[in-house]
């Protein structure tokens, strides 16, 4: 989260950092927030669990159910990192009854990275007091539209997905082109950005709250398990 020239030090277990300088314009901070497992919980289910045999099924397999069933995953494989930081944390899957399939354990795996993003979110809003109006997102995860619908839920604001997805890539470029004059300034940039696609939250306040508090303890149970 882009914070402005003025660094602000975190008490909701967030990393300050440098956003960016341009030439001798005042340094830009920002808020950081580092999730140890996101796109690896994918891999894990098709290398360790062998429950997919490529990412892409992930998402059919968790559109064939409404919900997770009451299955809840946190994988915290290293321990938990923003904003808890907890390295005696370990991954559990919690909440099973004999009702749950693979297909809701591939839900909850996905709404375990939706779930980690909503938790950093909400330390930055309550950190920096902005509150989000949407979350611009990238990487390969983005491709996944039910991820980024149910990033749009938890977070009960738009999900935007650009163009261009691999946006620090992108940023390095466009970085590298002020310098050699390629553009002129960085409202030059904005016209360069386009939007691909916007998720809305679909889901009422009170499923959302009943998800976030169930969340909330699958996390406490992950606590205290390494030494």
């Amino acid at each position: 989260m882009n914070t402005g020239t003025k660094p602000i030090s975190s008490t909701k277990g967030l990393l300050t950092t440098v956003g960016y300088q341009l030439g001798t314009s005042p340094c830009v901070y920002a808020l950081e927030g580092s999730v140890a497992v996101a796109g690896k919980v994918v891999q894990w289910l098709r290398d360790n669990m062998k429950m997919i045999s490529k990412p892409s099924e992930i998402e059919s397999l968790a559109l064939a159910v409404p919900d997770n069933g009451g299955g809840y995953f946190v994988p915290a494989f290293s321990g938990l990192y923003a904003p808890y930081w907890r390295s005696d944390a370990r991954g559990i899957i919690c909440g099973l009854t004999g009702y749950v399939t693979r297909e809701h354990l591939a839900r909850a795996s996905l709404e375990a990275v939706a779930f980690q993003v909503m938790d950093v979110v909400h330390a930055m809003q309550e950190e920096a007091g902005i509150e989000l109006s949407s979350l611009r997102v990238d990487g390969g995860m983005i491709e996944n539209n039910l991820l980024m619908q149910i990033q749009a839920d938890l977070l009960d604001s738009k999900v935007v997905r650009p163009v261009v997805s691999e946006t620090t890539a992108l940023g390095a470029a466009f970085a590298a082109g002020l310098a050699v004059g390629v553009w002129k300034d960085t409202d030059e940039l904005v016209k360069t950005w386009h939007v691909a696609k916007v998720w809305r939250s679909e889901m009422h306040e009170d499923a959302r709250a009943k998800l976030t508090s169930e969340w909330k303890k699958a996390i406490d149970r992950t606590l205290n398990w390494a030494d």
